[in-house]
């Protein structure tokens, strides 16, 4: 957000005419050692975990950069924390340009780290001049993302793509832009939730006033509730001035709340009273104000499960869900995936470093699952063009590019595509989703018996005394 405060690098004072790079990576000696090699063109600021890079991101605006280790603590020679780390930095920002540079550059990672989104895959030791122009590759790659982005035309025809969900979606975009009613916007990371609801905004009536994106993930909840609805001086703690929210800055336009699952309990409760009242107050103050604004919210998540698992109010869900869309994934769009590559290729390069697919890559290319979506295929033709220019790309440079577990025959890709996204979540443990499935049943078996013991189990399948000990484990029946 515009209003976080400036990361400080290593070893100095910020000079902000300089892109932020941030380096996660426990070793103080590559820490170092980069600090005083790339100084000179970047703002360098580190973390050693996890932890630490998600508390250094509440406090400070993503950064254009990131140069992250696969191998961190509390288990260094293990990925796992890398690819999840990965992740949730693109949930903060999906424009956030992740070069992954480890020495856990097995084949099997790197295909995880570029299938979950990361830009590139740097192996360490690393030729310092090499890391040079990866990093001003990625720099040149989101400028030009930066100035296509204002460049949109309001009927959301650039929205590629000529699949059946595709057209429903753009109509459902044109039926929904002038409703002012909240909107959920559902889908996985990667399919362009963001730039469906820029759309909305574009061709809505309030289309001349503001649009304003706030993500849910990126922010602390104090700090987000005081960029919200603003403050008087001496509100809280460091509120040496008045200040203006998000409430008031958008006006009459449009405001999104980005991944609002990510949303604390207590933000929740307050969102929910001004969408119920339609006013809000300033921290500190007494005075009523108005909500002028559009709401739109978007979300990776399956927000009915959060509902059911007790993170997400189920009245709140409702008031956003009062209009719901649902943005597809790209192994579901067929055809368009081929569209997109060309749009892609046609973006990142010229006539004399273009590339082409031959007929067997293409082939291959529409078999793939795409598990990053949109986010992913772009990456990949970058990578391409970047290292095959003015090819024509086989098979062979094409699979280099794409995960071997994710390829599937057409008529397997309806029933297994997504057990295959939720195995490849760096994540996944099977004993707890056997364990929320198992919850599930339960709860609707003593629905339908209700809440007789002895009929739940009979429609289980199990005796009494088995369905009893499960329920000690989850006293109320419900799913944890």
């Amino acid at each position: 957000m515009q209003n976080n405060p400036e990361f400080t690098p290593v070893g100095g004072a910020a000079d902000t005419t300089k892109p932020v790079l941030l380096l996660v990576d426990d070793d103080e000696l590559i820490v170092g050692s980069l600090s005083i090699a790339l100084g000179d063109e970047y703002r360098l600021v580190s973390a050693a975990t996890r932890r630490d890079t998600l508390n250094l991101l509440r406090e400070c605006a993503p950064p254009e950069l990131v140069l992250l280790d696969l191998g961190l603590p509390p288990k260094p020679h293990d990925p796992r924390e890398g690819l999840r780390l990965l992740r949730e930095l693109l949930a903060r920002d999906g424009d956030m340009k992740i070069l992954v540079l480890s020495g856990q550059s097995t084949r099997d990672n790197v295909q995880q780290a570029l299938s979950l989104g990361a830009a590139d895959f740097i192996t360490k030791p690393c030729e310092l001049e090499l890391l040079r122009a990866r990093l001003w590759h990625q720099r040149t790659m989101r400028e030009a993302e930066r100035k296509l982005a204002g460049h949109a035309s309001p009927d959301g025809r650039e929205l590629l793509g000529e699949s059946p969900v595709m057209q429903t979606l753009r109509t459902l975009i044109t039926q929904f832009a002038k409703v002012p009613f909240p909107l959920l916007i559902e889908g996985e990371s990667g399919t362009g939730k963001e730039l469906v609801a820029r759309r909305l905004h574009q061709a809505g009536a309030n289309a001349r006033r503001s649009y304003l994106p706030v993500n849910c993930a990126a922010l602390p909840g104090e700090l987000l509730e005081a960029q919200l609805f603003g403050h008087t001086r001496g509100a809280f703690t460091d509120a040496h001035e008045e200040r203006s929210g998000f409430f008031d800055e958008v006006g009459e336009g449009t405001l999104l709340f980005d991944e609002v699952g990510e949303l604390s309990p207590r933000l929740q409760a307050k969102l929910l009273r001004v969408l119920d009242d339609g006013y809000y107050y300033r921290l500190g103050e007494t005075r009523t104000r108005r909500l002028r604004a559009r709401i739109l919210a978007s979300t990776n998540r399956d927000l009915r499960e959060e509902v059911r698992n007790g993170n997400f109010r189920l009245d709140l869900y409702h008031r956003l869900s009062v209009l719901t869309m649902l943005v597809p994934a790209l192994r579901d769009r067929g055809d368009d995936r081929l569209l997109l590559f060309e749009h892609f290729r046609k973006l990142y390069t010229t006539d004399a470093t273009g590339i082409r697919l031959s007929e067997e890559a293409r082939t291959l290319l529409l078999s793939y699952l795409f598990p990053g979506n949109v986010r992913e295929l772009r990456n990949v033709v970058i990578r391409l063009c970047a290292r095959h220019p003015g090819t024509c790309i086989g098979v062979e440079q094409l699979a280099e590019e794409l995960d071997p577990e994710l390829r599937a025959a057409p008529d397997t890709l309806g029933q297994d595509s997504e057990l295959r996204r939720r195995l490849l979540d760096p994540d996944f443990q099977l004993n707890e989703v056997l364990s929320r499935q198992e919850q599930r049943y339960v709860r609707v078996a003593l629905e339908i018996s209700g809440n007789n013991l002895s009929r739940a189990a009979r429609l289980l399948g199990v005796n009494r005394s088995t369905l009893y000990s499960r329920l000690q484990k989850t006293p109320s029946g419900e799913d944890d």
